[in-house]
């Protein structure tokens, strides 16, 4: 059973960055793509960025120019850093891999923006 666990949220102040973390217990972990959704109150889950195993990057636009998403293959881990945080981006963030018909969900980490 593949695992996925998160790491890397909390409380940031209005402009402020944090980096999360998304480690994924597979050893054909570089074949997988990896994505960021995030849920925030009272709102629908949405797709905040992908990474396919090839590397290509693909962000939404609500987060394009601040969130930069990467993968270390040998690490079997995926993260997302965020930059220039508004309160906006306050949501439960989960990562989520995905090949062909197999796909796995975190249980997400909480991401507070406020001052």
């Amino acid at each position: 059973q593949v695992q996925i666990v998160e790491s890397g949220g909390g409380l940031v102040q209005p402009g402020g960055s944090l980096k999360l973390s998304c480690e994924v217990s597979t050893r054909i972990f570089s074949m997988f793509a990896v994505e960021w959704h995030r849920q925030g109150p009272g709102k629908q889950r949405e797709l905040v960025a992908r990474i396919r195993s090839g590397g290509q990057r693909e962000y939404s636009d609500s987060v394009k120019g601040r969130f930069t998403i990467s993968r270390n293959d040998a690490k079997r881990t995926g993260y997302l850093q965020m930059s220039s945080l508004k309160p906006d981006d306050t949501a439960v963030y989960y990562c989520h891999a995905v090949r062909q018909d197999y796909e796995f969900w975190g249980r997400g980490t909480q991401v507070t923006v406020s001052s």
